[in-house]
Order: C-alpha cells, then structure tokens, then sequence
C-alpha cells in the first residue's frame, strides 16, 4: 500500500481501523516531498520538520481521546497568498520575501480547528497573476507528468503538489481560473465556489470582486470533504454570505438521470485543441448513457468575457497592490535619496514583469477620461455577461465545457508572450466574472499522456448540483485507475 497514493476518505479509513496511525501517513508525505520537490519545485516553504513533530502530538491527543475529529492528522497544503500565522506568506513575490504574518486567515483558523497538518507554503504566480507558475519570483514549478512542461497557474503548486502526492489535498485560489486550469493541467480535481461561499479574510488580494478560495483534490469526494471545512459565513470578510451550512458529501449520489446539461457551443469552437474536444465529447456520451439530458446551447458572452476580466482585474490589482510602497510592510528599497525614490525604486524592484504589467493597465483603465470607457463599460458588460448565465440556468441544471483550450504547454513556450498567456484563461474567467462556481474534473488524456480538463459551471451556490455531477462521470470513468503521473523529462 503507498499511502501517498491514497484519498483523504481513504486515508480516514485507514486511520479509524488503526491499519495506519498519524504519524505514518505524515511522515509518509515527509518522504515523498524530499523524493519529488527536487524535480517537482511545488513548495516556497516546506515545513516538514514540524508537520512530523505536530503528527506525533495530534496521534497522543486522539489516543488520549482529547481530540475526536474525522480529520485530525490529515496533511494539507497552502498557497502561499493565504496569511498563515508565524509562517512566511510571500505571495511568490520579492516584495514579501520576507514577510511573516502576525495572524491567520479564516481559512487557516478553520483548518487548524480540524486539527490537519501543514506540509507548508505552495509556489504560484507572483500575487496570483499568471496562468503557469513561471512568474514566481523564486521558481518555476514543474508539471510532473512531464517535467518540461507547466502545471498551469496561478496555483500551479497547489495542483502539481497534488499530482505528485506530496500532500493528499491542497488549497488554492481562484480569480479567472486558478484553481481549474492548474488541476486540469496537472489531472487532478479543481473546486471554485461561489463568490461569497468561502471567507477571503486573510487571502492577499489580487481582484477582490473575483477572488475565491477553494479546494484541488484528488478526487471529486475529497472537493466536497474540504469544502464542508472552508466554506461558511465569516463576519470579518462583507463578502461572505450568510446562508444555511450545507453538507456537501451527501450530494454525491452517483445518479445523473433527468439532469440537464448544457453545451455553450461558443466553447467548443476555434482554437479548441482536437484531442480536448474528442475526450470532451467522449465524456458527453458518458452523461447521456448515465440518464443525463445534454444538448447545444449559446452563451452569447464569450467573445468579451476575456476582455472584461483582463480590464477589471487589472483595475482591481493596480488599487489592491498600491499598499506595497516600501513604508509599511514588505521590501523597501536601499537605493533612495527621497520619499519618491522609496515609492518607484521599491516598487520597480520588488515586483516582478507581470504584476507590473498589470498595474500599469489597470491604473490605465481606471486613470481619467479613460474610466468610462473602459472600467465603466466592462462593469456593465459584467451585468451582461451575469444576465447571459441567469438565463442559461433558467433551462439547464449544468453547464459543461472544456477547462482549457489546450493541455499543459512547455515551460518557456508563453511567457514571454503575454497575449497568448492570457488566452489560457479563455474558459475559466466567465465563471468569475458571474461570481458562479464551477469544478474541474479529469476526462482522460491526449496522445502524449497529457491530462485533459473538463469544466462543468453551476448556478449561484449550487455546488451540490455539480459536485454531485463530476462525482456521477468520476465513478463512472475511474481516471485515477488509469493513469498516473510518471515524473518524465519528454
């Protein structure tokens, strides 16, 4: 038995029957790191040495009975623009890469409440702004079915970490596809939820009107495992929404008949790679088997949904990031003979290329005469766009689509071209826009071995309608019996 290879269910399992203890399955993880992060680059800051000594003092408090919950003991993850008390929260930035922060985000409250384990801090784009983890300032994180290539971004070590078992679950964090397109890349399951659901309080922003917190698993039930942890009502975040807590296990029924499926036809068109629309169209064949009621339909918002995100994320990020001015917290400068030379030298040399690409857009669309008719007119075709989905789910339970038009891409091949890095995105950034959630599951892989993503979208807080979707094709298809990631350099 690897317990590595193991879901969190699976692991819990193991634990009740006392076939593994807590401190096994921690240590288990421990190794594996040292094994694959040499080739693998997922994590900004290990912390292994005390994930061991907390897994033996979480094991003597469940023997002693002072301890009771179902996930004590479980490893978990974190991307590293989640604030974690005590630990270094560097965003993959060299403006705080040396930033530890002086309390924990709700998030993190809640996860040490179930008294899991942290592995340690995951690489992503600096400030989540990119969608290949090539824009970390400290290294670029490796896909590990094939090392040359990317694990998709912004939480491509989330995903990749994942992947390569060396956690069993892991956190990330969504502003138009961040979550999805990395798990799609990377053949592992990519949660979103919706805007709202899952308290931002202590995530560093990138777009606050976007950003969302969520779950990358290995398997639909563990999605719906740490969804039950993270999700909830958060006073300190006024964004939260206060409804009624819902456990999401009992939505995976495994049963899809009557359920309305619906294929936007905008998403399956040009520029959509062969092989991702075969698996895809293989998987719709998988839904009407099942019972499911599947069938073409228009969302007439693609065309400019890349566009309005790009305009009212990089507005969003150019005031967010305005906070990092080398006085109050984060790199400063040591070159300066005046309070101007702080400001522009601490900002040119703390940010990387891409967030300051995207702060000089943004300050762009927001800066005066060119308000109304950029940041005005993308709010307003966000009303459209928010409009188009309402009347989609008027008629279908489900949205199905591809994740991303392509698989993982070679490192190096994008990067130095933005415009074809932002269309990486092209699938994923409506779902935020619409504020909706939306999930990723695997659906097979192309030629090359490659894992391919397929996206199904929701209506507002209806994560039990596709929770229990992906988990009905996931029983179905067994993609994890099939393939396995083999670390090879192609």
């Amino acid at each position: 038995m690897e317990i590595t290879k193991l879901t969190v269910h699976e692991l819990q399992e193991k634990l009740k029957s006392k076939e593994l203890t807590i401190t096994d399955i921690t240590k288990a993880y421990v190794d594996n790191i040292e094994k694959h992060e040499k080739d693998v680059q997922a994590f900004i800051t290990p912390i292994t040495d005390e994930a061991i000594k907390n897994a033996e003092s979480i094991q003597a408090k469940v023997d002693s009975g002072e301890i009771k919950g179902n996930l004590a003991g479980i490893p978990i993850g974190i991307k590293d623009n989640i604030c974690t008390k005590g630990i270094k929260t560097t965003c993959a930035s060299k403006m705080l890469e040396n930033f530890v922060s002086p309390y924990n985000a709700t998030i993190m409250e809640k996860i040490e409440a179930e008294n899991m384990i942290n592995l340690g801090k995951l690489n992503m784009d600096e400030f989540a702004m990119g969608a290949s983890t090539e824009y970390s300032y400290f290294k670029k994180t490796r896909n590990p079915w094939n090392l040359n290539t990317v694990p998709g971004g912004s939480s491509g070590g989330s995903a990749a970490a994942v992947a390569s078992n060396m956690v069993p679950w892991a956190i990330g964090s969504d502003t138009g596809g961040s979550i999805r397109q990395p798990s799609s890349f990377c053949g592992v399951v990519g949660l979103k939820p919706t805007y709202g659901l899952v308290s931002r309080y202590g995530l560093v922003a990138f777009a606050s009107s976007l950003d969302q917190i969520g779950p990358i698993t290995k398997d639909v039930t563990d999605a719906a495992i740490l969804l039950n942890v993270v999700s909830g009502h958060d006073e300190k975040d006024t964004t939260s929404v206060n409804k009624e807590k819902v456990d999401y296990t009992k939505a995976l029924k495994g049963n899809v008949k009557g359920l309305k499926i619906g294929l936007p036809k905008e998403y399956f068109g040009e520029g959509i790679n062969p092989e991702v629309k075969e698996r895809l169209n293989e998987a719709i064949e998988t839904y009407k088997k099942l019972g499911a009621t599947v069938e073409e339909c228009s969302l007439n918002i693609a065309d400019y949904a890349l566009a309005t995100y790009y305009i009212i994320a990089c507005a969003e990020a150019s005031s967010n990031l305005g906070r990092f001015d080398g006085i109050r917290y984060g790199y400063r400068t040591q070159n300066y003979e005046s309070l101007k030379d702080i400001y522009r030298n601490s900002r040119s040399e703390g940010f990387g290329s891409e967030v300051k690409r995207r702060i000089i857009l943004g300050t762009y669309v927001l800066s005066s005469g060119y308000y109304d008719a950029y940041y005005k007119k993308a709010q307003q075709v966000r009303t459209l766009v928010k409009k188009e989905f309402d009347k989609a789910f008027e008629k279908y339970d489900v949205l199905l689509t591809p994740t991303s038009p392509t698989v993982a891409f070679e490192i190096g091949t994008r990067s130095n071209n933005p415009l074809e890095m932002y269309l990486a995105d092209i699938c994923t950034v409506s779902v935020n826009i619409a504020g909706l959630p939306g999930i990723s599951v695997p659906c097979g892989v192309d030629s090359k071995g490659m894992p391919i993503g397929m996206q199904l979208i929701g209506n507002k807080f209806a994560e039990e309608t596709i929770l229990n979707a992906a988990y009905t094709y996931e029983q179905e298809f067994k993609f994890r019996e099939k393939y396995n990631p083999e670390f090879k350099k192609v």
